[in-house]
């Protein structure tokens, strides 16, 4: 089966923010031949629909703005976006997410995207060779790159715990 792909109109089937050919030449203009490796079209595709789903789980309630229909399938397109304050057009999906879509379809062909997490260690010894874990650290893999590549168009308040500073 074919990969649809959104094309900012707010398909009710679409799968991915990019096609095969388009994070193709995403990976070779950046001189990356990793993309380049996986075997066929078809598990590339694979991939690119588990990073949408992935995009999904973690960045749908931090998106700006709001679906652009009802029945669209994915997050985007969106109304009441703004990118450095201007409004971004609501039949367009932002270069921004295609290309983090294709970072993540690539991540995900080294490994699961979104892990079940166990019970972390604190301290393990095996004869006299001693591991323990920092405790604040996170369970699971966060991608920098990839919070830092849709930040402009993820709420600011919904991303994190926000303080207010009164002086009196």
């Amino acid at each position: 089966m074919s990969l649809i792909i959104e094309d900012g109109s707010g398909k009710s089937d679409a799968e991915a923010y990019i096609s095969v050919t388009d994070a193709s030449t995403y990976f070779t203009n950046r001189g990356n031949t990793s993309w380049d490796a996986i075997a066929t079209d078809a598990l590339r595709e694979a991939y690119l629909r588990q990073s949408t789903d992935y995009m999904t789980q973690m960045y749908r309630a931090r998106w700006e703005g709001m679906r652009y229909t009802e029945d669209q399938a994915l997050d985007w397109p969106r109304l009441d976006v703004y990118r450095d304050r201007w409004p971004f057009p609501t039949d367009e999906v932002p270069i921004e997410v295609q290309n983090a879509c294709a970072e993540l379809a690539l991540k995900a062909s080294s490994g699961e995207l979104a892990p079940d997490l166990t019970q972390g260690v604190i301290r393990e010894k095996v004869d006299v060779i001693e591991v323990e874990y920092d405790k604040s650290s996170p369970q699971y893999t966060r991608y920098r790159s990839i919070d830092a590549m849709l930040s402009p168009y993820l709420s600011a308040t919904s991303s994190g715990a926000c303080v207010g500073l009164i002086r009196t």
